[in-house]
């Protein structure tokens, strides 16, 4: 049995979900944990559920003594403070779970990256474990795609109940808000399943009369050697969608990722899968203990979701 000592910092509704999903995961593997809290502010009480899942909490600002180790540091705050809490607990922790978008600028010291080259360090890309996507990583040729059209549209202000939408950090520039990076799963996934783009052109802005500062719309188009591809992301549509198009030359395949749904147009063949959003959220945990235990490699490094990055943002 093991007992794995573990940091969150931040503890915002995804972070929330990663806390119960490693409780959960570790208890179902006769293992246990320990987590500390690093919270900007000490005055926000934890919710009554949550209490009993948190051992010890901290100010983020504070000094971190220098024999405070970890197996495990879950860097969940905002986006914006990402390179900083990657760099302040790089001495004080065996491995790093970073959530999306590893960081909120390209101009950044590429030096984090020696500097935690020794720690394993993997960057969420839940959507890998979204069934639909799994399907078409195992039975879709990516020779066969040539074209692939993903869109992600949805209304901010409906993505967190009970919470003012103006004041999230996707509301906001400086914290790392804006659709272009607010959704990179988007891009993540598009790479992961038919590679990096050669050529990429973009539009990104404001367009809609949200009360926002951030970007609510990134349209793209590009291509490599063998694909080429169309994304939309918005936080203005009122009916949410997350589908991906693969045009192939006998058929076309609409995946929506939310219904769980794989259809073949041409062939009449409609394929149900499992589309819980726990059930990939979970799998993801599950997968990155594996790579911290060396069972599989890590597919999701932060060098690669930097480069991710750059596409998203329009610097690539």
């Amino acid at each position: 049995m093991n007992n794995y000592k573990i940091a969150f910092v931040g503890l915002g509704s995804i972070a929330t979900r990663h806390l119960k999903n490693v409780h959960a995961y570790l208890a179902s593997q006769g293992d246990s944990c320990t987590v500390d809290l690093y919270r900007s502010s000490l005055g926000r009480p934890l919710a009554d559920e949550l209490q009993p899942l948190v051992s010890n909490t901290y100010l983020f600002a504070d000094e971190i003594p220098a024999d405070r180790q970890y197996d495990v540091v879950f860097v969940t705050n905002p986006t914006s403070m990402h390179y900083e809490t990657v760099e302040r607990f790089s001495g004080h922790t065996k491995s790093f779970f970073i959530e999306k978008p590893v960081f909120y600028s390209t101009e950044v010291d590429e030096k984090i990256f020696d500097t935690i080259k020794g720690i394993p360090s993997y960057v969420a890309c839940p959507l890998h474990y979204n069934a639909v996507l799994q399907y078409v990583k195992q039975h879709v040729n990516p020779d066969d795609v040539i074209c692939a059209r993903a869109m992600s549209s949805s209304y901010l202000p409906d993505w967190r109940p009970g919470q003012d939408y103006r004041k999230t950090y996707s509301a906001h520039k400086d914290l790392g808000g804006g659709v272009s990076i607010d959704l990179i799963h988007e891009w993540d996934y598009l790479t992961w399943l038919f590679g990096m783009p050669t050529e990429c052109k973009q539009l990104i802005k404001k367009v809609s009369n949200l009360e926002i500062d951030s970007d609510d719309l990134a349209i793209y188009i590009g291509k490599n050697e063998k694909t080429s591809f169309e994304l939309h992301l918005d936080y203005f549509g009122r009916q949410t969608q997350r589908t991906l198009d693969l045009f192939t030359a006998d058929d076309t395949i609409h995946c929506d990722l939310i219904a769980g749904i794989v259809s073949y147009l041409k062939k009449g063949e409609t394929i149900k899968l499992n589309s819980e959003r726990n059930a990939f959220q979970m799998a993801e945990i599950v997968h990155f203990f594996e790579i911290i235990n060396n069972k599989t490699i890590n597919d999701s490094t932060p060098e690669h979701a930097y480069q991710v990055l750059k596409i998203a943002k329009g610097e690539f």
